[in-house]
């Protein structure tokens, strides 16, 4: 029983950071009608720069903050620069410049900060909390830190006209334009933040995958399993989709036979495949009909 209980907790821990990886590839998703495939890389170069700045001797949580917000800005940029002149074009074309997005940060990455190994520090500590073997400190902090952002998020899109706002351009660009709505810069805006989310998702994860160019990668698949199995049409979906793949990555690799650790990608693929055969909208998601 303690097992199981162990197994849960350290799935709901790794199942946060899955949550905030789908929960940003949802956000674009609804802003564009796509799939950031750049996410992962996103990220990882975001915690590069926070590592950088730690090494340059800024405290850790100034270093969290800061790189928060320069996540923001350059999902901004990214969305001003590369695809709003692509707003139009024919997928392939955005397919293309997902792939050009991922291979300048992945190799960006190695060139700055070279392909080797490093360590990235936690503020939490790894020492098991309040004396149990069942949650350590740092997995206890990812679990509060993910809580915590995603409060502030749900205030943010159901209490302020800006979330309002955001939340209405996504669901119908058409009407929102009609209100006064700039849904060019609330898209602009879903960008920065979905920087913003996978940098603090990069940040927390790299203490334990440890810090190198393609840290992001399984988290982005495990993120994409998520996203899909709540629903790339519903956050709330895609958050509890990447809390349950946790737990189910989790349980999997300790308790059913021949699994093991090692094929714990394959787990997260077998549940996209599964949901995407069973209910292709997710859990959560929603039938989009469109008259023609």
């Amino acid at each position: 029983m303690q097992l199981l209980i162990q197994e849960v907790l350290a799935g709901l821990a790794n199942g946060a950071i899955y949550a905030l990886t789908a929960l940003a590839i949802v956000m674009v998703f609804q802003a564009i009608d796509h799939l950031n495939f750049a996410q992962g890389e996103m990220a990882t170069f975001s915690t590069f720069v926070a590592w950088q700045l730690i090494e340059w001797g800024v405290t850790y949580w100034a270093a969290f903050v800061l790189t928060v917000a320069l996540s923001f800005a350059g999902g901004i940029a990214i969305e001003r620069v590369l695809f709003r002149p692509l707003h139009k074009a024919p997928i392939l074309a955005l397919l293309v410049g997902f792939i050009a997005l991922f291979s300048i940060l992945n190799s960006g990455d190695g060139y700055i900060w070279n392909y080797t190994i490093k360590t990235f520090p936690t503020p939490f500590g790894t020492a098991p909390l309040f004396g149990s073997a069942l949650l350590d400190g740092h997995q206890a902090g990812m679990i509060g830190v993910t809580a915590v952002l995603l409060g502030l998020l749900y205030f943010f899109f159901r209490g302020t006209r800006l979330g309002l706002a955001m939340r209405a351009a996504a669901a119908n660009p058409e009407s929102a334009r009609l209100v006064g709505i700039r849904v060019g810069w609330m898209t602009a805006l879903g960008w920065g933040m979905a920087a913003a989310i996978g940098a603090v998702g990069g940040m927390l994860i790299a203490p334990i995958v440890f810090l190198d160019p393609n840290m992001m990668l399984g988290v982005l698949i495990y993120g994409f399993s998520g996203a899909v199995l709540g629903g790339l049409t519903s956050p709330g979906g895609a958050v509890f989709g990447g809390f349950a793949v946790g737990v189910i990555e989790s349980l999997a690799g300790t308790f059913i036979p021949y699994v093991g650790r090692d094929l714990n990608l394959t787990i997260a693929l077998l549940v996209i495949v599964a949901v995407l055969m069973v209910r292709p909208t997710g859990i959560f998601g929603r039938t989009v009909a469109s008259r023609v």
